[in-house]
């Protein structure tokens, strides 16, 4: 894996958490505007849309860069528009990067011929 799609999937795994977030206090503010008079909707709204734009831009840039099959690609959106698949995408995009770095390190010191 080159630096540059190492870096893109850094990106999106840096963006999904607090994407996840911000949809989870969304749907906290939504209940309350609902039963309370607290309305914080309009802010909240905002601040989840440009996460999650930010996170679409990042996973065009990781699926291209990645070479991600459709599947795979289909499935961090999925997870984009699923209230805790932020979570579960920053921990799948971890395990992938330290895989990586083992993988690495391992052809670099000859362990595989991978």
């Amino acid at each position: 894996m080159d630096i540059k799609t190492a870096s893109a999937l850094h990106r999106l795994r840096l963006v999904s958490a607090p994407e996840a977030v911000s949809f989870l206090v969304l749907i906290v503010c939504s209940v309350l505007k609902r039963t309370t008079d607290f309305n914080a909707v309009p802010v909240m709204g905002m601040v989840h849309g440009v996460l999650f734009l930010i996170y679409l831009v990042f996973w065009l840039d990781a699926w291209n860069r990645a070479k991600w099959q459709f599947t795979t690609a289909a499935l961090y959106f999925v997870l984009s528009v699923l209230p805790f698949g932020g979570f579960y995408a920053e921990r799948r995009l971890k395990r992938a990067a330290q895989d990586a770095i083992i993988a690495s390190r391992a052809r670099r010191e000859g362990v595989v011929n991978a």
